[in-house]
C-alpha cells in the first residue's frame, strides 16, 4: 500500500503541474487578447476623431485658402456671388447656446435640489422618470412645438412685455427691441433651454445623490439650512459632476439642428436685437447642404462644420482647465 502511494505521488504531481501550466497559458492568452481588444477599441475612437478632423480640413481647404482666417470674421453669406463668411452663424450659435444655459442651469439646479433634498419620497421616482422622458423627446418635436405653439404666444405676449419693460432700459434696451413676430434668436435660445434642461437636471441629480448621507446629516445636525448644506457640502463635493452636466448640456445646445432651424429665422445677418432672426452653424448646414454644389459653397459649409468642431473643443478644454485650477487651489491633484 505504501509502495503504490509513493509511486503515484510523482505521477499525480506531474499531472497537476501540466494542468496548472495549461490553465496559466489559457489565462495568459485571455489577458493578452483582452488587452489588445480594449486597446483596439480605444485606438478606434482616436482614429475616428483624427479621420473626422482630416476630412473636415481637406473639404474646407478651398474656402480657407480663398478667405483665410477672414472667413471666421466676415459677416456675409451670398450664394449667388459666392461670397461666404461664417461670423453670423458663429454669432447665432454662441448667443443661442448662452441664452439656453442662462435659463437651463438655474432651473436644472433647482430640479436636482428638489429631487434630492426636499421632494416627498412618493413623488421622487415619478418626477425623475418624467424628467428622463423629456430627454427622450426628438428634437424635431421641440422644433414643431416652438414654431406652432410657443412662437405665436411668445410674439403676442412675451415679446411686447419684454419690449415695454427691459426694452426701455438704456444700453440693454436694444437687446429687446425690433420685430415681434415670435421667431428669432431669443426664441431659439428658449427652445434650446427646454431641450437641455432634462440632460443637465438628470446629471446633477445623479451626482447629488452620491454625496455620503453622513456629511449632510452632520451639517443639518449643527444647524445648517438646506441652502447651506447644498452650497457648502453638496456642491463642493460634486463640482466635477455638476460642471460635466453643464458641459453636456452646452454640447447639446451647440450642435442642435432641427429645433433651432424651426424657430431661429435662418437669416445670415448680425443684429443686436435678440428678437431679430438669425442663423446658427447647425441650421445653416441643415438648410443648405442638400442644395450645395461642389465648389466654394460646398467648401464653406465644411468650414462651418470645422468651426463648430473647434468651438466644442475649446469649450471642453476650458471646462477641464477650470476644474484643474479649482483642484489646484484646494490642494488636490487632478
Amino acid at each position: 500500500m505504501t509502495e503504490n502511494s509513493s509511486q503515484n505521488i510523482p505521477f499525480n504531481k506531474k499531472k497537476l503541474n501540466l494542468r496548472v501550466n495549461k490553465v496559466a497559458r489559457i489565462q495568459y492568452l485571455q489577458d493578452f487578447f483582452f488587452h489588445k481588444l480594449t486597446l483596439f477599441f480605444a485606438s478606434l475612437v482616436l482614429i475616428v476623431l483624427v479621420g473626422i478632423i482630416i476630412s473636415l480640413v481637406i473639404s474646407a481647404w478651398p474656402t480657407l485658402k480663398e478667405s483665410g482666417v477672414g472667413f471666421f470674421f466676415k459677416n456675409e453669406w451670398n450664394v449667388v456671388n459666392s461670397k461666404f463668411g461664417g461670423l453670423s452663424s458663429i454669432y447665432g450659435t454662441l448667443v443661442t447656446s448662452i441664452i439656453a444655459l442662462l435659463i437651463a442651469v438655474p432651473i436644472s439646479f433647482g430640479i436636482a435640489v428638489f429631487l434630492t433634498e426636499t421632494c416627498p419620497i412618493w413623488l421622487r421616482r415619478p418626477l425623475g422618470i418624467a424628467i428622463e422622458m423629456l430627454a427622450a423627446i426628438p428634437s424635431i418635436i421641440y422644433g414643431m412645438f416652438g414654431l406652432f405653439v410657443f412662437a405665436p404666444i411668445f410674439g403676442d405676449y412675451i415679446q411686447p412685455a419684454l419690449n415695454s419693460t427691459l426694452g426701455q432700459i438704456p444700453i440693454i434696451g436694444i437687446l429687446f427691441s425690433g420685430p415681434q413676430n415670435g421667431i428669432g434668436i431669443l426664441c431659439a435660445g428658449i427652445i434650446l433651454s427646454f431641450m437641455i434642461i432634462p440632460f443637465i437636471a438628470s446629471v446633477i441629480r445623479d451626482v447629488f445623490s452620491i454625496v455620503p448621507p453622513i456629511l449632510k446629516e452632520s451639517a443639518y445636525g449643527i444647524g445648517c439650512t438646506t441652502w447651506e448644506v447644498v452650497t457648502r457640502i453638496v456642491l463642493p463635493y460634486t463640482r466635477v459632476g455638476v460642471v460635466g452636466g453643464i458641459m453636456l448640456g452646452l454640447g447639446r445646445a451647440l450642435g442642435e439642428t432641427m429645433a433651432v432651424t424651426f424657430v431661429i429665422g435662418n437669416a445670415h445677418r448680425i443684429n443686436p436685437s435678440l428678437f431679430s432672426p438669425g442663423s446658427s452653424i447647425a441650421s445653416t448646414l441643415a438648410n443648405e447642404f442638400g442644395e450645395a454644389e461642389p465648389g466654394l459653397h460646398y467648401s464653406s459649409l465644411f468650414a462651418l462644420g470645422l468651426t463648430l468642431f473647434i468651438i466644442t473643443f475649446v469649450v471642453l478644454f476650458a471646462a477641464k482647465l477650470m476644474l484643474s485650477n479649482i483642484d489646484k487651489k484646494k490642494g488636490v491633484k487632478s
